[in-house]
Parts: C-alpha cells; structure tokens; sequence
C-alpha cells in the first residue's frame, strides 16, 4: 500500500512539473522600443503586432520563448516616421517584414526564472541578445479557465551590428532599448 501511495505522489509531482505551451495573446503583448534622435530626445514606440509562443516550466523555471514581431506595424506615434521605418532606407519591410527574439530562461530562483538567453533577428541578421526578466506572473485565467502567465523583460542592443546604421552621421546613437511585455494563455 505504501508503494502505492509514493507511486501516486510521484505521478501527481511529475504531472505538475510538466512543461505547458502558452500561446502568446497578440492583443496584450506590444514590444516597445527607445531609440535616440540625434542626441537630443529619445525616440519611444512599439510593435503593434506579435505573435508566438511560450514554453514554461513552473516547477524549475525552465522553458523556451518565440517571439515574432511584425516590423510593419512600427508606431512611433508620429505617421512619417512610421513610413520612413517600414522603407528601403531602414527596415525595408518587403524584404524583411519581421524581427524575431527566441530564447530560453535561465538563472531560476524558486522556479522563476531571472532572464532570457537567447538570439534576436532582424534585417536578416541574428545575434546573441539577453533580456533581463523584471517581473513573471502567471494566474488562472478569469474566463478561460486556463493558465495564464505574464512577463516583463528588457535588454539592449546596437543596431549597427544589424546593418541600420541610418542617421549615425548625424549623431544618432545606436544603442536601442527593447522591452517585451507579453501575456500568454496556456493551450488547449
């Protein structure tokens, strides 16, 4: 009986432990970005469109993030400005229409994990990016009844290395901050 017992405790902790697939909700997750303008203000907007999914282990904070971001819905607040980003002097969306963050998380205290190790794309090029997890939640959802799980994070990269060194000659730095802020519902 007692083997019993611990075969039942050991399937139910297993159970729990099991990785879940959540789909990341396009209508709550806006990447953001701050860019400089010559040195004299800081440039902010997002991605209006996203996609992708989410792999989380609770149990040990492990688990795997695809994000893709739809470069054509750049919104700088200012409709030039989008115009100018989308075209051939910038992100050419034609021949680029995404930027994609994959990565894993790493460095999990209590089954939270503390970043993202992974690589963004963009303008056809991959390098290595870390995003540092500000905060991680993850509640029944209220009228799905499913898991839902929300995350901060954000990191920095030069978009040079990317091949959008547009503006440099006029002072422009090109260090980029990108936040991702995503919530994600547990599939089906």
């Amino acid at each position: 009986m007692k083997h019993l017992l611990l075969l039942a405790a050991l399937a139910t902790s297993l159970a729990q432990a099991a990785p879940v697939t959540y789909d990341i909700d396009p209508t709550h997750t806006y990447p953001s970005f701050e860019a400089d303008h010559m040195g004299l203000s800081v440039w902010r907007g997002k991605l209006n469109k996203s996609s992708g999914s989410i792999v989380y282990d609770k149990a040990n904070g492990s688990g795997s993030v695809d994000v893709q971001m739809e470069l054509a819905s750049i919104d700088f607040g200012l409709d030039a400005m989008n115009a100018w980003a989308r075209g051939k002097d910038f992100f050419n969306t034609e021949k680029n229409p995404s930027a994609t963050f994959e990565g894993r998380f790493d460095g999990a205290s209590g089954g939270v994990p503390n970043k993202l190790v992974g690589e963004l794309t963009l303008n056809g090029r991959s390098k290595p990016m870390t995003l540092v997890i500000h905060q991680l939640k993850c509640i029944p959802h209220p009228l799905h009844k499913r898991d839902l799980c929300g995350a901060d994070a954000s990191g920095s990269f030069n978009r040079e290395d990317f091949g959008l060194a547009a503006g440099k000659d006029w002072g422009f730095k090109m260090d980029v901050q990108l936040r991702i802020q995503v919530e994600a519902v547990a599939k089906e």
